[in-house]
């Protein structure tokens, strides 16, 4: 079971360590973490390029934290320091791989980016100018037919201006005949119903004047009906006078007979004249002419070369998104490096076998007091575990450590490959931009080469109109167009030679660390057991106990492998094995296989012209081959 320690610090020699000693390194501790805070900000500013402001308080906040934890805390002191050396492990290695591809990101990625978004804009502004370009052809060549449409224009107002005076003329004398027309139609309205009116206002005087008569005899009666006799005394008045007014009937009755002869004698002609008169000042007018060009533009020029630069800016948006976060690698590659050597130190106090592989000065000065007991050693290491243990200063490498440096090798030759790829993308995009500006650094004008002029003469409107047509033919020769112009002049971004030195010195320092990294991070033990030197003597016996329990049971080892292997009489194929068990396969494999000798400890074959280095069986009967420096040492057969 892991065992977890206090941080408690102890001295090398035991002694308790004075004031002047802990002044001492709190003072240095102190002047250390602003110097790594002030080698941070610096590296922000003049490298990531970040804000003055940001790099200000990012400094500060990290100045604060560094030198007050280094100056009166040993826990964070010792933390700090495994963040040096951890740097240089297989994580740091890794988070430096990050924080440099982070460089090449914002350096050569964000150029050629920088680089397309120019080439668009060029591209956008050599289109505005065609779009303009053909605006301005496609308004010279409507200019003749805008002239004549003008003309045209013209004519058809001075004849709608002439058309208004004789519709007013015409209306004046329109007006005229229909003030004659409504006094002819009033007399004759007058002679058409002029019997009516008089039936209806007079009616006939005869009836009337007798129904006075009656009306007068019948009140008589009523009056005085015992004399009614003397009532018809008013017949013999009604006589003379109704007869003298039946006179005056004759001019109710003559308007009946002479209406038909108006009507046939007047009347028709009077309204055939009429209808005459007016047929003769009606007529129409009819001015028509037909002018269309269609011109197939949904979108404005500006807007159609807006879109292209918006299409190229929104492909482009996640990618600068992504570059921008990758300005805080540094930060982020820090908080990364602490936490590992936070973790590191955990482990530390309380995993014995972790990083539990060297085999220190203390661990030799306890070999040697065990020696001089007489006690059972460990030293020296068998073949399999002098690849694993190693001393701390030896330049070989344990076999783990062979492993991941094999590992990060090929690792870095991949992320080398691509960098160089990216670079060489910027530097091609780069030179073939700047071979079109050169190319097309100049201004082509295209001008007509030869210029037609046409005379017209004559007077009158069509003239006129010709002569238009022609001065507008003329405008349309004497114009240039502009085919190249330094206005859309590609500009491309030069690669910066100062990000791909950095660049450089990152994957350098990569490369070093791929290299010395595996000895560089044995200092982290080396920290460890400096201010932990009771937990380092626990490991140390921790490891030499593992071997030496390894040394004891070795014995019973290679008997169990001896008892493992005579069962398949040291054969360690499967087919092999399979024809040992059944007789009929004997004969086959005896004459396709040879047989081979195996020794019994540690299975290795054993060639026939090898036979000095093999050692037989002294038991009788036993026909059983051992190694003779590794395995008949420690073996013995018993029948």
């Amino acid at each position: 079971m892991p065992k977890v320690m206090k941080d408690v610090v102890h001295p090398l020699g035991g002694e308790e360590p004075s004031m002047a000693r802990a002044v001492v390194r709190s003072v240095g501790g102190f002047t250390l973490g602003l110097s790594l805070a002030t080698a941070y900000g610096l590296l922000e500013l003049l490298v990531e390029g970040h804000s003055p402001w940001g790099c200000l308080v990012g400094t500060l906040t990290l100045a604060a934290f560094l030198s007050l934890g280094m100056g009166f805390s040993r826990q964070v002191r010792a933390t700090v320091l495994l963040l040096l050396p951890q740097a240089f492990s297989r994580q740091g290695r890794t988070l430096l791989l990050v924080a440099a591809f982070g460089l090449v990101l914002q350096g050569p990625c964000a150029n050629t980016l920088r680089n397309f978004t120019r080439a668009s804009e060029a591209v956008a502004c050599g289109a505005e100018l065609a779009l303009n370009q053909t605006a301005e052809v496609l308004q010279r060549a409507k200019q003749p037919l805008v002239s004549a449409l003008n003309k045209i224009k013209a004519i058809a107002q001075k004849t709608k201006e002439v058309a208004d005076r004789v519709r007013k003329f015409f209306r004046s004398i329109m007006d005229g005949v229909k003030h004659i027309a409504r006094a002819l139609r009033n007399v004759w309205q007058w002679l058409l119903h002029i019997g009516d009116v008089c039936n209806s206002e007079l009616g006939n005087p005869y009836l009337k004047c007798a129904r006075v008569f009656d009306d007068a005899k019948d009140s008589c009666m009523m009056v005085i009906p015992q004399a009614y006799h003397l009532c018809y005394v008013l017949m013999p008045f009604k006589l003379a006078l109704c007869g003298l007014a039946s006179l005056v009937q004759v001019f109710c009755v003559i308007p009946k007979y002479i209406q038909p002869f108006l009507r046939q004698t007047i009347g028709t002609p009077v309204i055939q004249l009429l209808n005459r008169v007016r047929q003769e000042f009606e007529f129409n007018m009819t001015a028509t002419h037909h002018f269309s060009v269609d011109l197939n533009a949904s979108r404005s020029l500006s807007q159609v070369a807006m879109d292209l630069h918006e299409a190229v800016s929104m492909k482009l948006h996640r990618v600068r998104e992504a570059l921008a976060l990758m300005g805080f690698t540094t930060p982020l590659l820090l908080v990364l490096l602490y936490l590992q050597a936070l973790f590191y130190r955990y482990c530390y106090l309380n995993w014995d076998h972790y990083d539990n592989i060297y085999i220190t000065s203390r661990f030799l000065r306890m070999e040697a007091v065990r020696s001089t007991a007489g006690l059972p050693t460990v030293l020296p290491l068998s073949a399999h575990e002098a690849r694993r243990y190693i001393p701390p200063g030896s330049i070989f490498l344990s076999q783990w450590e062979k492993f991941f440096y094999i590992l990060e090798t090929f690792n870095l030759i991949r992320h080398l490959l691509l960098v160089l790829f990216l670079v060489f993308l910027d530097y091609a995009v780069f030179w073939v931009l700047d071979l079109a500006r050169h190319q097309l650094q100049g201004e082509i004008v295209a001008r007509s080469p030869v210029l037609v002029s046409i005379t017209v003469e004559g007077t009158g409107y069509a003239g006129n109109i010709y002569r238009d047509l022609v001065s507008a033919f003329d405008v349309l020769q004497q114009g240039n167009i502009s085919i190249l112009s330094r206005r859309c002049l590609l500009r491309p971004s030069e690669p910066d030679s100062t990000g791909y030195i950095v660049i450089g010195v990152m994957y350098g320092l990569c490369f070093f660390i791929t290299l010395f990294g595996s000895y560089v991070s044995r200092l982290r033990r080396v920290i460890c057991a400096s201010y932990y030197p009771s937990r380092e003597q626990e490991r140390i016996s921790y490891l030499y106990n593992i071997l030496l329990s390894r040394r004891t049971n070795l014995l019973a080892a290679l008997h169990r492998s001896v008892r493992r292997r005579a069962a398949d009489q040291g054969h360690r194929s499967a087919f092999l094995v399979l024809a040992s068990r059944c007789p009929c396969l004997g004969p086959f494999v005896s004459h396709f296989w040879l047989h081979q000798a195996y020794c019994l400890g540690c299975g290795q074959p054993q060639d026939e012209g090898d036979m000095e280095n093999i050692v037989s069986c002294s038991t009788p009967g036993c026909q059983g081959f051992t190694c003779k420096w590794h395995c008949s040492s420690s073996l013995v057969c018993t029948p």
